[in-house]
Parts: C-alpha cells; structure tokens; sequence
C-alpha cells in the first residue's frame, strides 16, 4: 500500500486495529470503516483535500480488493492483508493456503500445544506453536521478535481464539446433514459418513484426537465458541454414555446407538 504503512510492526497494527474497532466487536464496519479510510487518506496525502467522495471511492477500492468475504467489514486479517508490509505481516504465515480437512487435524495440533490439559493456549504455549510455525515455513525470526508476535497473538485471542484464527478450517462437517428431516434410510447413510470422516485412521472406531473433532463438530452445532475445557467435559460425556465395553473408543456401532441410529449389521 504504496508506503503510508512501510514502518508498521505487530505492535503499532494492533494499536490501529484497536482504535477503528471501537465496539470491540471484532470487525471494523461502518462509520469505524469511514473513519480508517479517513485515516488512509491523511496517511497517503496529508495536503489532499479530504471530501466524503474521496473517502468512498477509496473505500471501495480497497473493500474489492481486500474484503475477502465480501460482507462489507474489516476482519483483523484482512487488515493486516491490507497495511502491514510483506515482512511484518506476521499474520499472513499462519494463514494456511489449504484449509485443514477437519476438526480432528485442528484438534491434534491443539493437544500438541495444550501441554498442561488445561483446555486453553496460555502464552508460553502460544509462543512454542509460533516458533514451530515459522520454522516449518523456513523463516527465521529473533528471540525479540517472536516475543512481539506472541504478545500480538494474546491481545488478537481477545477477539477470536488463537488457533482458530491461525489455523484455516473448513465450515463444520456437520452442518450439511439434516439428520431430524430424513427418512431411516437417509439417516443410516449420513451417520456412515460421519462416522467415515472422523474415523481418519480407518479403524472401525473413533478414539484420541477423532473423538475430540467429532465433539467439537457436535457441540459447534448449538454453541460455536466453546472453550476447551467444556469440550473435554462434553468428550467425557460422550465416552462415558457410548462407550459400553470401556476401552476408550467408541466403536462404529456404540455410536450408531447412542444417536439412535441402526447400526451397520
């Protein structure tokens, strides 16, 4: 963006993210959205006439090129896209280019960094995931700086949960099934979908990490932003209700009976 934002750090973003997300909502929007691009103008041409046609045209040359979901608002990411330069732009790097394929991939990686089980990324857990991000990403990164980035991250957690904004995921699996509104034969076939889709290591049952990505679909359903220890309480549920033989997995068929479907002969 020609060089209005050429010096910018992790630091000095976040302080412009906060000010224009005045609502603290997670979004810069309307008259926010004014505002910044008033901002821009001064930034780019302190002795250019400020007119609310200028504003808007400049508005919505940046909106096309950087609103990604076209919804009209400035998402942190998207503005980050838009003023931080290439190599300060340390959220672009956790910005995967494919997608995980499901919640049991976003779900192992979280019990990597989750070291002590306490269901949430404190700070120093957050600092080793950055670590090992950039360096399967060959990027090398000071001591200095990585302590910058994870301070960054923290603040960002405030507004969406740090893995979820760094890791892309694809929408909830479940939510293509209509489960209430199909006949029994429709049911059968959509429940051995879904149990083929989380059962990722083909064994017949859900177990470790398969088990946590169907509870965190499940529970998506009702409550999207749920915590990880509610997950580990709704996952000990689940276990203690389908699990019949107590090996720790529930098997194709457990499943099947616990939500009332009929199992697979």
């Amino acid at each position: 963006m020609d060089c209005a934002f050429d010096k910018l750090d992790a630091a000095g973003f976040l302080e412009i993210w906060q000010h224009f997300d005045a609502d603290d909502n997670g979004y810069i929007e309307g008259k926010e959205l004014d505002e910044f691009f008033r901002h821009m103008i001064k930034k780019l041409g302190p002795q250019e006439q400020m007119t609310e046609e200028r504003v808007q045209r400049l508005k919505q040359r940046f909106m096309s090129a950087y609103d990604v979901t076209a919804d009209g608002k400035l998402q942190i990411q998207e503005l980050a896209n838009m003023i931080l330069p290439e190599d300060e732009n340390f959220l672009l790097i956790f910005h995967r280019e494919a997608p995980l394929d499901n919640s049991v991939d976003f779900m192992k990686i979280w019990r990597k960094y989750d070291v002590d089980c306490s269901g949430y990324i404190s700070a120093q857990e957050l600092k080793a995931f950055l670590k090992d991000l950039f360096q399967q990403h060959h990027k090398e990164v000071s001591s200095d700086k990585l302590e910058e980035y994870t301070d960054a991250m923290v603040v960002i957690a405030l507004i969406n949960s740090p893995c979820s904004l760094i890791l892309a995921l694809e929408e909830n699996f479940l939510l293509q099934f209509h489960m209430d509104a199909s006949s029994k034969e429709e049911r059968k076939r959509d429940f051995e979908k879904i149990f083929a889709h989380y059962d990722v290591t083909k064994t017949g049952a859900l177990e470790g990490p398969e088990v946590d990505g169907f509870v965190k679909d499940m529970m998506g359903l009702v409550r999207p932003n749920m915590t990880g220890s509610e997950l580990d309480k709704l996952r000990d549920i689940l276990l203690r209700h389908c699990d019949v033989n107590k090996d720790g997995k529930i098997q194709i068929n457990e499943l099947a009976l616990c939500l009332g479907v009929k199992p697979k002969p």
